[in-house]
């Protein structure tokens, strides 16, 4: 009876309520107007405070933008690593936001908050010992962004696994391979990271041609088709260097393998590797520098007395 005569007393005594009786609202009315329309200021505050942060952030992600270093890294691989981290921005700032909107509005429907807050807080307490991997995860996961070592768009290698980052939230990293298939890792859980699109990516070639053929008129081949794909306004726009031709790698019986790299825009190899070897065979054969072939395999089969007599009438 106390609280409640309190509380009565205390909204009899508000801004809020004198400003009602001036306007001669009924007691009755004033019950269920006073409460819904701090309801509604708590709300239209909220969603103002709200589109403020998101102004904030859109800002700070410009400015992060506008101040990088683009010696050291690329305008895509910048617009990678400042995204992830302002996504991971928004997903701290939104859990808070709304965690704060929960508390008020309890607060304005006569919720004591306070005994909630300690019960939470001893509940948080219980939690963590239980949740040791979970706050590992987040930690993990907070300084692998803010070191740089992965962000979305990237392609990457996580425990032997291969893929694309998709999403990177607080506590998971999930990956798309090949075939579509989607695995997700806590961060605590990384181990290995391979990543292969930091910075630049490289195609790796293996040419093979016949044992009688000179070395030396395949790597010209090679330099000029790589001089034509440069001046190609699609291919071209995706190498990053100059050809590098490491010489004859291997020999073998029936051929000898000429190995190089060629250095490409993040993500770019695979694009650059099958124009390199489209046109590639193209000058091979147009100059008559043979590749090896597999002889087919011919099976000499015996016949015997019994396939060799005359069928009988």
């Amino acid at each position: 009876m106390a609280t409640t005569a309190a509380a009565l007393e205390a909204r009899e005594n508000s801004e809020l309520s004198r400003i009602l009786h001036q306007f001669d609202i009924p007691e009755s009315l004033q019950v269920w107007l006073e409460p819904a329309i701090r309801l509604m200021l708590v709300l239209v505050i909220w969603y103002l405070l709200h589109k403020l942060v998101g102004l904030l952030v859109r800002r700070l992600e410009k400015r992060l933008l506008d101040t990088t270093d683009l010696t050291t890294e690329s305008q895509f691989d910048a617009r990678k690593r400042v995204g992830t981290l302002i996504s991971l921005l928004k997903q701290v700032i939104n859990i808070f936001l709304f965690v704060l909107l929960a508390l008020v509005l309890l607060t304005q429907l006569g919720v004591q908050v306070g005994p909630l807050i300690a019960g939470a807080g001893i509940i948080g307490v219980a939690v963590g010992f239980g949740a040791q991997y979970l706050v590992r995860d987040i930690i993990t996961g907070f300084f692998m962004v803010l070191e740089n070592q992965i962000r979305v768009g990237d392609v990457v290698t996580i425990n032997g696994t291969g893929g694309l980052v998709e999403v990177l939230s607080l506590r998971t990293i999930v990956l798309r391979d090949g075939t579509g298939t989607v695995h997700v890792f806590p961060h605590g859980s990384v181990t290995t990271l391979s990543n292969s699109t930091r910075d630049w990516s490289a195609y790796i070639f293996n040419v093979q041609i016949a044992y009688k053929e000179d070395p030396a008129a395949a790597i010209t081949a090679i330099r000029e088709v790589f001089a034509e794909l440069g001046r190609d306004e699609l291919i071209g726009a995706k190498m990053i260097a100059d050809v590098e031709i490491w010489g004859v790698d291997k020999l073998d019986g029936s051929a000898a393998t000429i190995q190089g790299r060629i250095k490409t825009r993040p993500g770019q190899q695979a694009d650059v590797g099958r124009a390199f070897l489209r046109r590639l065979r193209e000058v091979l054969t147009e100059r008559g520098i043979d590749m090896p072939t597999t002889a087919p395999a011919v099976q000499i089969i015996n016949p015997t007395l019994q396939q060799l007599e005359a069928p009988k009438p």
